[in-house]
């Protein structure tokens, strides 16, 4: 048991009860009289803990004067503190430097403080777990910021939003709903007053955010995930349609254990083979996760969805003829 974990118990003994005898609180503690001695000094000596020894009752008690005392906010034991400093960790490689990065960085700093080595240990934890985003892409922290701060203060935002597929730039006024992180990347869900329905915006194509006075419209959850989450992958839609996949013995061993969408539905067949089916609204994604799987994966249904695989695919061949 470490010493942070000695004063909280001690404390809490302490608390709980008028008066602890010598003997209980080395029972308890399961530590040497002299350790016992040393903890009892130093919350009397450097947290001010009003503690006394008590003659009549032969144990230590709080004196009754003690609103000058109070242990520090956060006691943890060591193994606390590297779950949290691995958490931090993990946390800073996700946000990177947006929206809570410097809210947790002080808080990386007091568990440090309560290590009673040094901080080699976090170290060790930052050279021991790696993160590699592959398909991140840059954001604006300032916008990402704004966007934060509406979100928690439920403010419209006015953005100016770039469409990749039609190389233009909009104007929109969203009220938003929810941060998205998906596959490396930040989205934004919201209600767009400028085309009167939910949509999904990818953070990095925000140019321009303003938090606006006007109160954010509240979408219902329900509605949130049957417009944005019902389909495959971020690309939203209410018209759910369903994808049949089957993968070969040796591809199945690795897609039998992913979660390709919360609803879909899963089978082995004699042969080894793994029957994957999922709904989708907007076919841009699946079909580019059916391609990275190559001759080991095998669209059964529905038709349209085939005809537009053998399109792509076709014309994929023609660079390599």
């Amino acid at each position: 048991m470490s010493i942070n974990e000695r004063i909280y118990r001690i404390d809490q003994l302490l608390n709980d009860r008028k008066t602890v005898s010598f003997q209980e609180l080395l029972d308890r503690l399961e530590v040497s009289p002299a350790t016992l001695k040393r903890d009892l000094a130093y919350m009397r000596d450097r947290l001010n803990a009003p503690i006394v020894y008590d003659k009549e009752q032969n144990g230590c008690r709080f004196e009754n004067n003690s609103e000058n005392y109070a242990l520090p906010g956060l006691w943890f034991s060591p193994e606390e503190i590297y779950a949290l400093l691995t958490m931090q960790h993990l946390l800073s490689n996700l946000d990177g430097d947006g929206l809570l990065s410097k809210h947790v960085k002080p808080l990386q700093s007091r568990l440090l403080a309560m290590l009673e080595d040094s901080d080699s240990s976090f170290e060790e934890i930052q050279k021991r777990v790696k993160i590699e985003k592959m398909g991140s892409r840059k954001y604006d922290l300032e916008h990402f910021q704004e966007i934060g701060l509406a979100l928690v203060k439920r403010k419209r935002l006015v953005i100016e939003y770039q469409s990749r597929s039609k190389d233009e730039n909009t104007h929109r006024e969203i009220s938003p709903q929810r941060l998205i992180y998906y596959r490396d990347n930040w989205y934004l869900d919201g209600w767009c007053h400028s085309r009167n329905a939910l949509r999904s915006f990818s953070i990095d194509a925000i140019k321009k955010a303003e938090i606006l006075e006007t109160k954010a419209d509240e979408i219902d959850d329900n509605e949130l995930n049957a417009e944005l989450g019902s389909g495959y992958g971020i690309f939203a839609g209410k018209e759910v349609k369903w994808a049949l996949l089957r993968f070969s013995p040796e591809r199945a061993k690795w897609v039998a254990t992913e979660k390709w969408h919360p609803a879909q539905k899963s089978k082995f067949l004699v042969d080894g083979s793994y029957e994957l089916e999922v709904p989708y609204s907007d076919n841009r994604e699946l079909l580019m996760d059916i391609m990275k799987h190559g001759s080991e994966v095998e669209l059964i249904s529905p038709q349209n969805l085939i005809s537009e695989l053998k399109l792509i695919i076709s014309e994929t061949h023609k660079l390599y003829k």
